[in-house]
């Protein structure tokens, strides 16, 4: 079944007596949303709040919430016709799936993402990228700073910020960083560069990780040395919240860093070799994370891992040292600090 034929029923509004939407958009936010009913209003008020002297559309990818999501974000689309648009479908699609049929309904040049759990904090966010994006064609993704908050929207006074000035981001920064060393609500790019996407994104494990270095190799990434988003960290149906939840932990970690050097592989082959340094450095970085989560330490110091190891400081040697030499002390006060962190919650 084609994309199309599946969210086109579920556009709204639907009524064009209550608004038409602009086909002349420069900008679609694509917003995916799952069970994010305390948080989605701040998200799409933030988007609403964006001064532009262009236009642009709001995209929320309500995917089959179990909560009050889709209720939330109806109310908005019928609040605003012409600018809000909720495509969903009958049953629950995934992320990856989620966020491709926005970008396929997305009439903007440019496309601007930002989660359902996060949201925009300065109302010229867009406006400032998207300036820079047009006096610079060759700029094929631009990215802010973010700052980190809890999941009832405190600030951490912790932040997502790669560099200490406004520039331009290496794409070996991106490789090497992972999926996160861009903050998610903080990027904007050009569509035309993920309109087809090669095969190994659309299989990756992750999303936002392949799509920053397929887009960043078709041209480059601006970095703006500005706090403009908020990531909202522990949010309960967040990836990292899953990821670190639950039974099976350390396999779950340990098949994120396999599907990480796959995705890097593919990667590889994709730019024909053209980052095969930066690539092979990383992926064996993931080697030695896993070789730690697997708690072999001997391993890691009679081998080329060695120099990983050697970079770490002396609390983090100390932790992987207690770990290996002293499990059951170790997980002694791993359970006394998570319950004294519980308490203190209550």
């Amino acid at each position: 079944m084609m994309l199309d034929d599946f969210f086109s029923p579920y556009l709204v509004p639907t009524d064009s007596k209550k608004g038409k939407f602009n086909m002349d958009v420069l900008v679609s936010i694509n917003c995916i949303t799952y069970n994010h009913e305390n948080y989605i209003a701040d998200a799409i008020e933030s988007f609403i709040m964006q001064k532009t002297n262009f236009d642009f559309e709001i995209q929320i990818g309500e995917d089959c919430s179990t909560d009050n999501t889709r209720t939330i974000v109806q109310k908005y689309a019928s609040m605003h016709p012409g600018k809000i648009k909720l495509i969903t479908s009958e049953k629950n699609v995934g992320a990856r799936q989620n966020s491709m049929r926005l970008r396929s309904n997305a009439k903007g040049k440019y496309i601007a993402i930002c989660e359902g759990d996060d949201f925009w904090t300065d109302p010229y966010k867009l406006q400032k990228q998207v300036d820079y994006m047009e006096s610079n064609p060759e700029c094929s993704m631009c990215f802010h700073a973010a700052e980190i908050v809890e999941e009832s929207g405190t600030p951490t006074k912790e932040f997502v910020r790669p560099y200490q000035q406004t520039c331009k981001s290496p794409i070996e920064d991106i490789i090497s960083g992972g999926g996160g060393f861009c903050a998610t609500p903080s990027i904007l790019y050009k569509k035309k560069f993920m309109e087809d996407p090669p095969e190994f994104y659309k299989n990756a494990h992750v999303g936002d990780y392949p799509m920053q270095m397929i887009v960043a190799s078709q041209g480059y990434a601006y970095y703006i040395d500005e706090v403009m988003a908020a990531y909202r960290a522990g949010g309960h149906s967040s990836w990292t919240s899953k990821l670190n939840s639950g039974v099976n932990v350390v396999d779950k970690k340990i098949k994120v860093k396999q599907g990480d050097i796959k995705l890097l592989n593919e990667f590889n082959h994709y730019t024909y070799n053209k980052y095969e340094s930066v690539i092979e450095n990383t992926i064996m970085l993931r080697e030695f994370e896993i070789l730690l989560l697997e708690n072999r330490i001997n391993d890691i110091k009679k081998s080329k891992y060695k120099v990983f190891y050697d970079n770490l400081s002396i609390k983090e040697k100390t932790k992987i040292n207690s770990k290996f030499f002293f499990p059951k002390i170790y997980s002694t006060i791993v359970e006394l600090k998570s319950y004294g962190k519980l308490k203190i919650k209550r």
